[in-house]
């Protein structure tokens, strides 16, 4: 399974045509203690970039972009009982969404690990 990252700190895990998406350990620790998490529905159509979720902390609000253009197969519903899982583990049972790939050659556009870390690094 590979992963990509945006400049957003979303992150993407994907095999085949088909992705798991989540925000970076980077980006929970920004937002501070999730306290409200709402994932897209089943069957959505995002666009790259398009609000997909949104998180609140105690600091803020955020919106989740879409890393790729896809169709969302599942929202993470243990975020609705347990959105502190967003702080616990962001890059693991934390997540945001599953999807299906529309457009593969998207990923061409985003960050792999190193390059994201260096990103990070240079903020």
């Amino acid at each position: 399974m590979k992963r990509y990252f945006t400049e957003d700190h979303e992150w993407i895990a994907v095999e085949g045509d088909e992705g798991t998406v989540g925000i970076t350990d980077y980006a929970q620790e920004q937002l501070g203690d999730v306290v409200f998490v709402e994932v897209p529905e089943s069957g959505a159509m995002l666009k790259k970039g398009n609000d997909a979720a949104v998180v609140e902390s105690v600091k803020a609000a955020s919106d989740v972009y879409a890393p790729v253009s896809c169709e969302v197969l599942e929202g993470n519903a243990a975020l609705g009982d347990e959105p502190s899982l967003v702080n616990s583990d962001p890059e693991g049972e934390g997540w945001f969404f599953k999807l299906r790939l529309e457009d593969k050659d998207e990923l061409a556009e985003l960050m792999d690990e190193a390059a994201y870390k260096e990103y990070v690094a240079s903020l």
